[in-house]
């Protein structure tokens, strides 16, 4: 297994998917120990900072990448399995930016009202008791949270040689900003470039579902990827595995029609999986499904649909590919 490690200068993050030339081409089976910035370009550092003073809004969510995988050709499958992701600082930062997160007013759902307060909360990492401290900035409380990190942005190059905002998630993935998106997740993302132009960003050191405000426990990650290729079978909408689950996500507006995305992304990948008619998957996943909200704030609204595999007999996604991830993924922890 080669093991290839990548750190970006500040000049070589991109803001895009797609639009961007390679930072280097790896070949399938490719393991990347990869350094990601935070959210907000670590302009946030202390309470006192503030995001309409600090954070330039043309530089946020930069992403390491884009890589070029070698044979990966439009329709084809990228596997990106998530080894480890362990917080590179010891602090991540949480704001309410003016006219930005999901219980306020925004430019598209505008009312006749001030911004709430441009707030910014520091969160202290505890490694050894694997916690982030939550500090109120208007009051006495304080309480320690799980370190649970994910990555916000996982994506490839979208389809048409389009450029899109890191900010944005699609069926290109992006910035879905879905909790399940964490260490012992295979993500499935349809290749749309010669390459797949895949790049990651965003860590966030935890996150509830649906990020209310906007902005999670934004922090600086150190990132294990499993990069593998599938060739054809490429899905429509980004679809993820876990031990436990099968998943796919849908990112648009207004939120229904991200649901209707997932759901209609879990029928197809239950005629995949059992060769059912779509009608009796239509029907079979009624009765099963689980759909968390995974943002509320975005661009576009991200729904994660779930279908736990302890339900159906025992299916194997993409001839198995998780499963031997997993088993090359724990090799690799231990050395």
């Amino acid at each position: 297994m080669e093991i290839i490690e990548y750190r970006p200068r500040p000049d070589q993050l991109v803001y895009t998917f797609g639009g961007a030339e390679p930072v280097m081409r790896i070949k399938p089976g490719t393991a990347l120990k990869l350094w990601s910035e935070d959210a907000f370009n670590n302009a946030l550092t202390a309470v006192e900072d503030l995001s309409s003073e600090k954070v330039n809004l043309n530089f946020v969510n930069p992403q390491t990448g884009p890589f070029f995988v070698e044979g990966a050709e439009p329709g084809d499958t990228l596997a990106l399995h998530i080894v480890d992701l362990t917080p590179a600082r010891s602090y991540g930062a949480s704001a309410t930016i003016p006219f930005f997160g999901g219980l306020t007013s925004t430019d598209r759902t505008a009312f006749l009202q001030d911004p709430l307060p441009d707030t910014t909360w520091i969160y202290h990492v505890d490694s050894a008791r694997s916690t982030v401290g939550f500090q109120a900035r208007f009051g006495d409380f304080e309480v320690a949270l799980p370190l649970e990190p994910m990555l916000g942005t996982v994506g490839v190059a979208p389809p048409g040689g389009e450029v899109r905002s890191s900010l944005v998630p699609e069926r290109f993935g992006g910035n879905m900003d879905a909790p399940e998106v964490k260490a012992g997740t295979t993500v499935y993302l349809g290749v749309n470039q010669p390459g797949a132009l895949f790049s990651i960003g965003d860590g966030h050191y935890r996150q509830g579902e649906g990020e209310a405000c906007g902005t999670a426990v934004e922090g600086a990650m150190h990132s294990t990827i499993l990069v593998e290729l599938i060739k054809g079978g490429a899905p429509a909408w980004p679809r993820l595995e876990t031990d436990g689950e099968w998943m796919a996500v849908g990112s648009s507006r207004p939120m229904e029609d991200s649901w209707r995305i997932g759901q209609v992304e879990m029928v197809r990948w239950f005629g995949e999986l059992f060769g059912l008619h779509q009608m009796d998957a239509y029907q079979l996943l009624t009765q099963t499904a689980q759909a968390p909200i995974a943002n509320a704030v975005d661009a576009n609204y991200s729904v994660v649909v779930k279908a736990r595999k302890s339900l159906f007999p025992q299916a194997d996604a993409y001839g198995g590919l998780h499963a031997d991830l997993r088993r090359r993924s724990a090799e690799l922890l231990s050395h």
